[in-house]
């Protein structure tokens, strides 16, 4: 009898090699179960793998947008839909506006009438390379030793400061337009800063030669010749090279890519238009349909701001790009200038302090150069150096600003003194939450979104009150 159920048993059990008694396999990842079958059976398994009844569950796996594995997928179709989100809402804003104002920009809209009126500050941007003459005859007078220190350094602080309040003064007396008054403040900034630049190096050549022995300048710091100190050829490639840090050699390159330079300059066409058409297009109807930011209805000035955010974040991108990348290297490639790191990733700042370090790279190393470490080397702290050099860029974005709107109300000086709390917010936010994001998210917000567009906003207003009260 129990022989006989065993039998049973055995004719009712599968076989140990038939598809029913094998458990199907667990997949590998990206496997679904439908490759090539090896070995007696395969063409069996394969019929039974497509069956109602196979598995499809086969091992534990995460949502692809969950926190532990959205950042190991790749997120390309989502950038491209992001582009084509924008393009799309932009061009129906630029559809929208054009149908509301019509084209609104004009043939020679960066100048206006008063503007072709400005002889005056054409006349005064032509003389300012006067005061580089002045500065190398300052130099060539101490390098034969006819005057003494002391007189050299009065003589290049007379220099440099009439290198700016001359500007100031024509620019106040004939009451010139903003842009042609902008422009000519722009250009005497930098002539100040590079004959700063020329002093300052030239007066440490020659206290570092004085603790030098006569021999080893010769032999060992042949930059140090006075003979080589003062070149009048050197002077003028300074003051027209992409650089405010004055040195007798620069890294040059062996040619000129003239194909290039062509290249760029109708990017620098382009994107010029572009501005003046985001200008003239966006920017002016809002500012002109706005109210004093700091004044009537907070909603309504809340709004207007941000209105005005996006095109002023356009323009502002166009002009960086316009200035750092095309302008400065066509300048440099035309003069054959090698050291071309004119800007770095500073979109990518974490901090606003690393934003100020990688956005203006001629000014930052013109400001470590000439105020930061010579503060630190008279041993002031850290902090009280980064405050002084804050401080004298307040000064020259109001300058730039408020002499040609000719209202010096400090709204540019306080904008750029209120970078120091917020570097500190950005440094503090970035140790307690260990995330490069959250500084990168108040940079874009407090400097692009809000920032700007209340300067505008704030400056356009006080202009039209002072051309109402004249």
């Amino acid at each position: 009898m129990a022989s006989s159920r065993g039998g049973e048993a055995l004719a009712r059990s599968p076989e140990p090699h038939s598809p029913l008694h094998r458990r199907p396999p667990v997949a590998a990842e990206g496997d679904d179960g439908r490759g090539e079958d090896q070995g007696a059976g395969g063409s069996v398994w394969a019929d039974f793998s497509r069956r109602a009844s196979a598995p499809v569950h086969r091992r534990v796996r995460e949502s692809p947008l969950s926190s532990d594995a959205v950042f190991k997928q790749s997120h390309a179709g989502l950038l491209n839909l992001c582009i084509v989100v924008l393009i799309a809402v932009n061009g129906r804003l630029i559809i929208e506006n054009l149908m509301k104002y019509g084209l609104l920009i004009r043939a020679g809209f960066w100048f206006s009438s008063k503007s072709l009126r400005d002889w005056p500050l054409l006349i005064c941007c032509v003389t300012l390379p006067v005061f580089p003459l002045g500065a190398f005859t300052t130099e060539k007078m101490a390098q034969h030793k006819f005057i003494s220190e002391p007189l050299v350094i009065c003589l290049h602080v007379v220099v440099t400061t009439a290198s700016i309040l001359y500007p100031v003064y024509v620019i106040i007396r004939f009451d010139s337009a903003v842009l042609s008054g902008f422009t000519l403040m722009f250009f005497a900034i930098i002539v100040w800063s590079k004959l700063v630049s020329y002093a300052h190096t030239n007066y440490d050549r020659r206290i570092l030669s004085k603790s030098i022995h006569k021999d080893d300048i010769h032999s060992n710091f042949p930059e140090l010749d006075d003979l080589k100190w003062v070149s009048f050829k050197s002077l003028v490639y300074f003051m027209v090279a992409p650089t405010l840090c004055y040195q007798l050699n620069y890294p040059r390159t062996t040619s000129i890519r003239k194909g290039w330079v062509i290249h760029q300059i109708v990017k620098l066409v382009i994107f010029t238009g572009l501005m003046g058409f985001i200008i003239e297009q966006y920017i002016n109807p809002i500012i002109k349909n706005s109210q004093h930011p700091l004044r009537g209805n907070l909603l309504y000035a809340i709004e207007r701001v941000l209105k005005l955010s996006i095109p002023t974040l356009y323009v502002w991108l166009c002009m960086f790009y316009c200035f750092f990348h095309l302008w400065l290297n066509i300048l440099a490639e035309l003069l054959r200038f090698g050291d071309r790191e004119f800007y770095k990733d500073w979109w990518n700042a974490k901090t606003i302090d690393e934003y100020w370090r990688m956005w203006n790279m001629p000014v930052h190393k013109w400001m470590i150069r000439h105020i930061y470490f010579p503060c630190l080397q008279n041993g002031l702290p850290k902090g009280v150096a980064l405050m002084i050099s804050f401080f004298l860029s307040a000064i020259f974005h109001e300058i730039c600003v408020a002499v040609p709107c000719q209202i010096f109300k400090f709204w540019a000086f306080i904008g750029i003194m209120f970078q120091i709390p917020l570097i500190v917010l950005t440094k503090y936010l970035q140790n307690k939450f260990k995330n490069t994001t959250v500084g990168n998210m108040i940079f874009w917000l407090f400097f692009c979104i809000l920032g700007q567009p209340i300067c505008i906003l704030l400056y356009y207003h006080d202009v039209m009150n002072r051309k109402v009260k004249l």
